[in-house]
């Protein structure tokens, strides 16, 4: 059995002292690859050295996340812009909205999210949106975007089954991690008449860990759990799901 995290921040602080450890494990639970979305430059000498260490199983983003959209994030765009030419990526992420903390640089994300929506297609990149009560602004700027080139995940998808549907309709797939299990996750309802081709699984590792875990570090190995849960929602084998979710990942990332 062959599965693909499809988001994990492994080059993060709460790994520093066990990452090694921690890939193992996955590797030896099934997770044989880990793709990394960006946050900004500051991490992105950790995301390299990862992936020089394990070239076969880490493949990396390139973007600006929404809540590092600053003052800055003119000079932290020019960075991505940058790296896209010195590297090679298999999408840019995340990036969206993301209203949940702050709404001060509301202006300047749906900037950042468009000019980096305009640089995957120039790139023929699939993106990874970041959406924290912004499902509004992410649909009104994929809208006026939408093109045969723009595709991607939405990653730790939590809308309703109409903004699946109609993510699903622009092109995108859904990313699936721990809150699935959760018991008030609520798209554990309904995830069962999403076709289960328009599914990627995930982690968020160090987040979002899945029940049994919650509340403690995730990591890729986790992602088993998901796996266990949509096996019972959607009434198919671990395996198949297993099988049919690799296969969406390694198409939409072009792995």
């Amino acid at each position: 059995m062959q599965i693909i995290d499809t988001h994990t921040h492994l080059y993060l602080e709460q790994f520093v002292d066990d990452v090694d450890k921690v890939i193992e494990r996955a590797i030896n639970s099934g997770i044989d690859k880990f793709i990394f979305p960006a946050i900004d430059s500051s991490y992105l000498s950790e995301m390299l050295e990862l992936e020089k260490k394990y070239p076969k199983n880490i493949h990396l983003m390139s973007g600006l996340h929404p809540v590092s959209v600053k003052e800055n994030y003119k000079e932290e765009l020019d960075v991505v812009v940058k790296s896209l030419n010195a590297h090679k990526y298999v999408a840019i992420g995340e990036i969206g909205i993301d209203l949940y903390w702050d709404k001060t640089f509301l202006k300047e994300q749906q900037e950042a999210f468009e000019f980096q929506i305009r640089l995957a297609i120039s790139n023929d990149l699939p993106i990874v949106i970041h959406c924290r009560e912004g499902f509004d602004e992410i649909f009104e700027i994929l809208d006026a975007e939408k093109c045969s080139k723009l595709r991607g995940v939405f990653h730790c998808f939590t809308g309703t089954l109409e903004q699946a549907n109609r993510a699903i309709g622009l092109g995108f797939l859904l990313g699936i991690g721990g809150v699935v299990t959760f018991k008030n996750g609520g798209i554990d309802k309904f995830i069962n008449q999403i076709d289960i081709k328009n599914i990627v699984l995930e982690t968020d590792s160090p987040y979002l860990s899945p029940v049994p875990f919650r509340g403690k570090r995730n990591e890729s190995s986790y992602i088993t759990y998901v796996l266990s849960k949509l096996s019972g929602l959607y009434e198919m084998s671990e395996i198949e799901i297993a099988d049919i979710t690799t296969k969406n990942a390694s198409k939409i990332f072009n792995l």
